[in-house]
């Protein structure tokens, strides 16, 4: 799956968002390092607030980080500038946002030709791979359509189209089942998971839902700009910060990164043995539900809305009442 060479890394990553705000300066990223190696998927997950996006801009080069250094196929974007810097980005990576962000005024079609046309591919070989791509996503029934006359779904498979239609090495993709119905959200991943294993198409994805990373090889949790936790394939606790850190905020709500956790017992009832400046000692109170921890999430096997006992295990939408089908 990797390769010596990464498509993708980046070292001691920090940006800095200057505010005269009352607050002052707020820093997003301190001092991230991440590696993705060739068909690799990489999943970062945190909440809202937790630096993902200015992360992946970052990693695109659609923003230059305050300090640091970015890797894209080998290239130190940092160096680049303007012209350099597009024909790199277009040659090697492309975007998936959470609202798509297609061009109203074109059609399916059209939007999903224009980076070729971008990139001086004539009209009529952009229009035959555009027409490609939209096939295998089964949109040409509705490559005519403007995008207000689609579906969230649908949008969103014709924004996958045209990060498609260049042939990437790599995609960055920012919450992209953000705005989406869970049947359609499902349908997405799954698509993702087929491209990742067929075209062996690398895949760093940005999000704070739990199902859009599992399809990952390996995921990292972001917490006020520094990765927490990694778990998955091949993980290296040196991607990590030296010194991990658990945050309490002002309500006393703690979060356990999925590693931490494992290692504590799982999720549970906790007594605490001990309490003193800078030190907390919890003891399990629930062995059976420490002894399923690190498991991942399953499609539940009956209908919770109508008791539709599902005989595919594949299904994610109920046949008999068409309630999503949650997991659990």
């Amino acid at each position: 799956m990797t390769d010596s060479i990464p498509i993708l890394e980046a070292d001691s990553l920090y940006h800095v968002y200057e505010s005269k705000a009352e607050g002052g300066n707020v820093v997003a990223l301190r001092g991230l390092s991440v590696r993705v190696g060739v068909g690799e998927a990489v999943a970062v997950i945190g909440p809202s607030g937790s630096g993902k996006s200015t992360l992946l801009k970052s990693l695109g080069g659609l923003m230059s980080p305050t300090a640091g250094r970015v890797f894209l196929g080998g290239t130190d974007l940092t160096k680049l500038e303007g012209s350099d810097l597009v024909e790199h980005r277009r040659s090697t990576v492309s975007f998936i946002f959470q609202e798509g962000n297609l061009l109203g005024d074109l059609s399916a079609l059209d939007n999903v030709m224009q980076p070729l046309r971008h990139a001086g591919v004539p009209a009529r070989e952009a229009k035959r791979r555009a027409i490609e791509v939209l096939e295998r996503l089964g949109m040409v029934p509705r490559m005519k359509a403007l995008p207000e006359q689609l579906s969230g779904g649908e949008q969103q498979r014709v924004a996958i189209a045209r990060a498609l239609v260049t042939k990437p090495k790599l995609i960055l993709a920012d919450e992209p089942t953000g705005s989406l119905d869970p049947f359609t959200s499902q349908s997405v991943i799954k698509l993702f998971k087929e491209l990742h294993k067929e075209e062996d198409v690398a895949f760093l994805i940005v999000t704070h839902s739990r199902d859009v990373g599992e399809f990952s090889d390996r995921s990292l949790e972001l917490r006020d700009g520094r990765f927490v936790a990694q778990h998955g394939e091949g993980v290296e606790l040196d991607d990590l910060t030296q010194n991990r850190e658990l945050i309490v905020d002002d309500l006393g709500t703690v979060s356990f990164p999925p590693d931490i956790l494992l290692e504590l017992g799982g999720p549970g009832r906790y007594s605490i043995d001990s309490v003193e400046p800078g030190r907390i000692v919890l003891l399990s109170q629930d062995a059976a539900t420490a002894a399923a921890a690190g498991n991942r999430r399953q499609l539940v096997a009956d209908c919770p809305a109508c008791g539709h006992e599902y005989s595919d295990a594949e299904a994610n939408r109920c046949p008999d009442c068409g309630s999503s089908r949650p997991k659990a």
